[in-house]
């Protein structure tokens, strides 16, 4: 196990008055013991005790040749993993449990009077990743390094006339070209009015003069996610694109001036909604401003406006905010990454913000 990683949960675990600890999240696991192990409908457990003493539970059929620094209990199909699980819990103390648990799992244990009391202990390995070591971020600019160069060779394609879902799958391809074979979430390639959907579903619609284009993509480079939104124009681009577009612009670059440590997470939505409802489109930005990236593309960590925790150093989210106006087919979304410094934030996205225009051809 990373033992840095695992004493920097038990400590946190002692200060929260949380004696022993039950991970079941497969990406927890990896970040704790350097393994993928995904045991689909299976029981799959690490328990850690801040006495010592840690356990993982697994089935049989998923072998471990490697030493994952932690004794291995093995049960197989024809046995109760959860039984075998509670026979090595403190049944007199606070257990906590992930939040990712079934509850086939976690009601079988309480059967079996494992633990005095079951809390949700997520939040213990949430607050660990959120901040990250310098070997994760030397990754994650990697990451949007090469998240970077796959924008410069999409954004042609833009104007060739491909449906969205042709765009969408020369996203995969260019990103195939440069060694990524998994996106970190299903890329969106929207057109005119499908851009004014935040959260648009590709469709045969092709692109045509004076739309705009929102692409927002992201892959993973050594277990790490990317992620960055541009909008781009084909042809030509309006004066009312143009104002959408700076506004939401001054939007991106204001909330990345908010992140920096000793603000909160909120100030950073705020300092970016507040703009755009000053502008008069706050009923047009429809969600939040951000969220944390690492082994996944969404984190624990939210950038919204109800998100209080102070911001500090090694954390890594997106400042995207977006202006979404459906009926006159017009979307803008600007999303770059940010990593939290000691005295402000680095962007690791070098790609561009001003205003393109993509020729149109065949």
């Amino acid at each position: 196990m990373n033992r840095s990683r695992v004493n920097r949960v038990l400590k946190s675990m002692e200060d929260n008055s949380i004696p022993q600890l039950i991970i079941s999240d497969p990406t927890a696991i990896f970040y704790l013991t350097g393994k993928w192990i995904h045991p689909g409908e299976r029981l799959l457990a690490l328990y850690l005790n801040i006495n010592g003493n840690h356990k993982i539970v697994i089935n049989e059929l998923f072998p471990q040749e490697e030493d994952l620094g932690v004794e291995i209990i093995w049960y197989n199909d024809i046995q109760d993993g959860v039984e075998i699980l509670s026979k090595h819990v403190d049944k007199d103390k606070v257990i906590g449990i992930d939040k990712t648990w079934p509850a086939k799992f976690l009601l079988r244990l309480q059967e079996l009077g494992a633990g005095s009391k079951f809390v949700n202990g997520s939040f213990i390995i949430d607050y660990v990743r959120m901040i990250k070591a310098e070997e994760e971020r030397a990754i994650l600019r990697e990451s949007s390094r090469l998240n970077d160069l796959v924008m410069e060779e999409l954004i042609p394609w833009s104007g060739k006339g491909l449906t969205e879902k042709e765009l969408h799958d020369k996203v995969l391809e260019i990103y195939k070209n440069h060694g990524i074979t998994e996106v970190s979430f299903d890329p969106i390639t929207a057109y005119a009015k499908g851009a004014a959907d935040p959260h648009h579903v590709t469709d045969d619609s092709k692109g045509k003069h004076g739309d705009c284009v929102v692409l927002d993509i992201g892959g993973f480079y050594k277990n790490y996610a990317s992620d960055m939104t541009r909008t781009v124009f084909i042809g030509e681009v309006s004066e009312r694109q143009k104002e959408i577009y700076n506004i939401v612009l001054e939007a991106n670059l204001r909330g990345i001036a908010a992140a920096k440590p000793g603000n909160r997470m909120c100030d950073v939505d705020l300092a970016a909604r507040n703009y755009i409802e000053e502008m008069g489109y706050g009923e047009y930005f429809t969600h939040r401003t951000g969220h944390s990236i690492g082994l996944e593309d969404h984190e624990f960590g939210d950038v919204s406006s109800v998100n209080e925790d102070i911001i500090k150093p090694g954390q890594v989210f997106s400042v995207e905010p977006g202006i979404y106006l459906p009926k006159e087919g017009i979307g803008v979304r600007i999303e770059d990454l940010v990593i939290v410094t000691e005295d402000g934030c680095e962007v690791i996205n070098k790609f561009t913000k001003d205003i393109i225009i993509v020729p149109e051809s065949k």
